[in-house]
């Protein structure tokens, strides 16, 4: 008796310590929306944007995985361990070029076109200190009150994405080797001098170019290099044999669809972590605009792949949303939640469309890396300067810290011509840039596999191992450092047949 007398007073007390918890937790709010917020300590605040900056960098490290899993269950099985391996490497690659050079390029002082100061992190820095307190070789990261690390790991996982965008595009026939070359110049040297024009004090920068989270910077950098590297190399071997398109299925859209997610997860950190601070307006705003975007980009690649084919493509709402996602990256913190809704549901429409326009001009894209970050970036680029709700609307958005109101909300057409000059200096910069060092790859070393290694997958060829041994009956190949050298090898042209 007295047990169960001592068990139902047990019960009691977790049912009183939550109605107290509640009570006070109720209270403090009536309190708290009864007084004016106070700030927070200097140091303490530092702590808390720090920490909040270094999260949303960890959830865009993770995207890396998000990456992976798409490219693989886009790609045929015979290539996946190969797919995987390309996204393991070149966060490895990227981390060490970007820390000895391209962080000093993209945010070290120096004149408008690059930075010349900070290489290996190193140089005079105050970090957290901001504005006329900061004083060191990084003048256009003071803005930003958190250490100097903080701000290069938040830097280098941009610079990470940008280089796993090239890798879907070039899949299942680059050499290794070219690959892991190329990631690392154009995280040396291509992309910290486009983040250097926009976000480093540039010229870009100057002339009001608004790109907030890098629908440029980061999606159409990475764009434009998978577009000269895919047209130089040439399609896959049978892609568009005699003319025809031949569908090259993936071959797992589970995992595929997982990483479609995981990226859609990675982006709240993406765009949110942009601001440099803890900020729960700013970062509820972006999140939300960020949401709807994906959102819509989805829905709309489902009812247009449904009316084109009669049957909603599973494939086509993975990269919908992640075109919505990359249109909202350059105005998500200035654009209106109705407009993000316009602006992903365009996003994801186009991507579908211009899918089917790549595969007209012969220009093979496995994974669908080219409508969704290059064009998704272009438009979304375009999308601030037509879309922006304007300084003084929200307190994070500034006549100095933002762009003037959008063509389509009210203001003029000067925003969307200054975007638009953006947009083309970029893609003829990086263009012509990525174009030279692919081609100096494929004389000098090569970049295409061999028509053997090709055939019988670039896991055993690239290798020696698969990813699904048990179902396999392929031969090991020989493997050489440099195999598209080989005797066997297609030759690294572009398609030579008509665009229809």
């Amino acid at each position: 008796m007295m047990r169960q007398l001592h068990q139902r007073r047990i019960g009691w007390q977790p049912i009183l310590y939550l109605t107290v918890a509640i009570w006070l937790v109720w209270n403090g709010a009536v309190l708290a929306a009864d007084s004016p917020p106070a700030s927070l300590p200097a140091s303490l605040q530092v702590t808390v944007d720090t920490i909040w900056v270094l999260f949303c960098a960890v959830l865009v490290f993770l995207m890396n995985a998000g990456f992976a899993m798409l490219e693989t269950g886009f790609c045929q099985s015979k290539n996946a361990v190969n797919v995987l391996t390309k996204n393991l490497i070149v966060f490895g690659v990227v981390s060490l070029c970007f820390w000895a050079i391209g962080f000093g390029i993209m945010f070290g002082d120096g004149n408008p076109v690059i930075g010349h100061s900070g290489f290996f992190l190193r140089g005079l820095d105050l970090s957290p200190l901001t504005g006329e307190k900061y004083s060191g070789v990084f003048s256009s990261l003071a803005w930003a009150g958190i250490p100097l690390d903080a701000k290069f790991f938040f830097q280098l996982v941009f610079a990470g994405a940008a280089a796993t965008i090239v890798s879907g595009a070039v899949a299942e026939r680059i050499s290794f080797f070219a690959f892991f070359a190329f990631s690392a110049v154009l995280s040396l040297i291509i992309y910290p001098m486009v983040g250097h024009w926009v976000w480093g004090g540039g010229f870009l920068q100057t002339m009001g170019f608004s790109d907030f989270a890098g629908s440029t910077v980061v999606h159409s950098v990475g764009g434009w290099a998978a577009l000269t590297g895919a047209w130089l190399l040439g399609p896959r071997t049978g892609r568009y044999d005699q003319g025809n398109q031949r569908g090259i299925p993936g071959h797992n859209l589970a995992i595929a669809t997982l990483g479609g997610l995981i990226l859609w997860f990675g982006w709240f950190g993406f765009n949110a972590g942009s601001s440099m601070a803890a900020d729960p307006a700013a970062a509820s705003r972006i999140i939300v605009t960020t949401n709807l975007s994906a959102a819509t980009g989805a829905v709309a690649a489902a009812i247009v792949s449904w009316l084109a084919t009669s049957k909603p493509d599973l494939g086509m709402i993975i990269n919908g949303a992640l075109a919505g996602l990359v249109s909202i990256t350059a105005g998500c913190a200035y654009v209106a939640p109705i407009s993000a809704i316009i602006i992903g549901f365009v996003g994801g429409m186009v991507a579908v469309f211009a899918a089917n326009l790549f595969n007209k001009w012969h220009i093979d894209d496995p994974v669908g890396a080219l409508p969704v970050h290059l064009v998704g970036g272009i438009w979304g680029t375009l999308a601030v300067g037509l879309f922006s709700v304007g300084p003084g609307i929200n307190p994070w958005h500034t006549e100095l810290s933002g762009p003037a109101l959008g063509t389509l909300t009210g203001g003029n057409i000067q925003p969307t011509v200054t975007q638009l000059i953006g947009i083309a200096i970029v893609a003829a910069f990086v263009s012509i840039s990525t174009l030279l060092v692919w081609s100096a790859l494929q004389v000098t070393f090569g970049l295409r596999v061999s028509l053997r290694a090709e055939s019988t997958g670039l896991d055993l060829s690239e290798h020696g191992t698969e990813a699904y041994p048990e179902f396999s009956q392929r031969t090991l190949l020989p493997n050489s450092l440099f195999p598209s050298m080989e005797k066997d090898y297609i030759p690294s042209a572009p398609p030579t047949s008509k665009h229809s």
